[in-house]
């Protein structure tokens, strides 16, 4: 018996390697669970982004080609591959768009038509696209109706120039037939007056609008009534091209310029990836967003003249800029966290438990080592029992004895097993009195 104290010390010392034992094994099985859980979670979250998309642009050297190739070194950047496609323009890209042979595409304000709203949402207007009608020297114009009877160019099938100018010669009374070359054709074909005039929808900076503006015998025509066209078609603007601004020496335009312009917009499937919605986003606001002839430092990208649908993520950008994680973060690593965030809810849904159930179950498991042995003390203690083998239950007190000072428990569970040796002891000086007032007790 005298050796039960130090027995307790033995214990004391030992318990945090069993302690640990102890966490592991309740631990695993409820981390286990929560993997499960997790794994679960997992296959309900969104897919993630491709690395690929396919962006429709239009003709080789106009702007929108242009733009594909600077849309494409930048998406590089975050290891997404930009496919361009050359088109012959707007009303090609929005079927390819329809049909989903393309994810994304540049659009001319203007073209879109109702039922592209089913499918296709837009990400916002880029820049001004003016509509140049450019006219052989010799051919004058104050209005558009004085081209009547003249020999016009108006852009190939599907292109957005052919939609806009044929609306607008309409408006005006002009049936055609029309030429149907595409730009660099009806620019020849006008240097050699094989036509009187030629329109074309591109940016001031495209190489066949520059060179017609410094050409001999080719004039721009000016837009006089350019506010009127603004109040019955709304997703023109009126922009001006001013006095001198393509040649200061040679004063080219020799006078302003007014013009009509839609806007370019970047048009999606309403499918497309979130994830690529905010990186295509953000392509735009780096490229569009300094301005140029036309276009005001910040005044692009922009949610404004546009004619399909704005899509959510695109709206959410121009409301609080770029998402949060995106920037701080590696597109690759804030796709990912987007993406899991979803899954806090069921996350946390599954730890509350799991938190409230180890405390009480690891208790359990650390008392249960230590009160199993009340139920054998109780059966040798003498005053629970009149008649019993005396020699047998002070053999069976000193099995507890051993087998107790191998017990091991955490520091904060040190009085539930110091009680146990005073009980013990107890019980064994009970036996020990009992020896000694009935030596011949069997």
């Amino acid at each position: 018996m005298s050796d039960s104290t130090p027995a307790s010390r033995e214990t004391h010392d030992s318990p945090p390697s069993r302690g640990l034992g102890d966490v592991l094994k309740i631990g695993t099985p409820l981390a286990l669970f929560v993997l499960v859980g997790f794994f679960v979670a997992y296959r309900f979250v969104d897919p993630a982004p491709p690395d690929r998309v396919v962006l429709a642009t239009g003709p080789a050297g106009g702007a929108y080609a242009t733009f594909g190739e600077a849309y494409r070194h930048r998406l590089a950047d975050f290891d997404v591959e930009l496919e361009l496609r050359e088109t012959a323009g707007s009303a090609e890209n929005l079927r390819l768009l329809r049909t989903g042979a393309v994810d994304v595409a540049f659009v001319q304000g203007g073209v879109a038509r109702d039922e592209d709203r089913v499918s296709l949402e837009s990400l916002g207007s880029l820049f001004y696209e003016p509509l140049w009608i450019f006219l052989r020297a010799g051919t004058t114009a104050a209005r558009l109706t004085d081209l009547e009877g003249r020999r016009i160019a108006i852009g190939p099938e599907g292109s957005g120039t052919r939609a806009v100018a044929g609306e607008l010669l309409a408006r005006n009374g002009l049936r055609g037939p029309f030429s149907v070359e595409d730009v660099a054709k009806s620019a020849e074909a006008l240097s050699s007056g094989e036509i009187d005039a030629a329109f074309m929808i591109a940016g001031a900076d495209s190489p066949v609008v520059r060179r017609l503006l410094l050409a001999e015998g080719v004039t721009p025509f000016s837009f006089r009534r350019a506010e009127a066209y603004t109040r019955t078609h709304r997703f023109l603007a009126h922009v001006t091209l001013p006095e001198g601004m393509i040649d200061y020496a040679r004063n080219l335009p020799a006078s302003d310029v007014e013009l009509v312009a839609p806007t370019a917009n970047l048009v999606v499937r309403d499918a497309l990836h979130p994830a690529l919605v905010d990186l295509l986003v953000q392509a735009a606001d780096a490229l569009h967003g300094p301005g140029g002839v036309f276009e005001a430092p910040g005044e692009f990208p922009s949610p404004h003249a546009i004619d399909l649908p704005l899509n959510a993520e695109a709206h959410r950008f121009y409301e609080y800029g770029p998402p949060f994680l995106q920037r701080y973060l590696p597109f690759w690593l804030a796709t990912l966290v987007d993406r899991l965030k979803v899954m806090l809810i069921p996350l946390v849904a599954l730890l509350i438990p799991v938190f409230r159930l180890f405390p009480p179950i690891y208790r359990w498991r650390v008392r249960s080592r230590i009160y199993r042995w009340y139920t054998e003390l109780r059966e040798i203690d003498p005053r629970n029992r009149s008649e019993f083998d005396l020699d047998a239950a002070i053999a069976e007190a000193d099995r507890i004895e051993r087998e107790v000072s191998e017990v091991e428990a955490p520091a904060s569970y040190a009085q539930e097993l110091y009680d146990l040796h005073l009980h013990l002891e107890f019980v064994q000086r009970q036996l020990a009195a009992r020896r000694q007032s009935d030596p011949a007790a069997d």
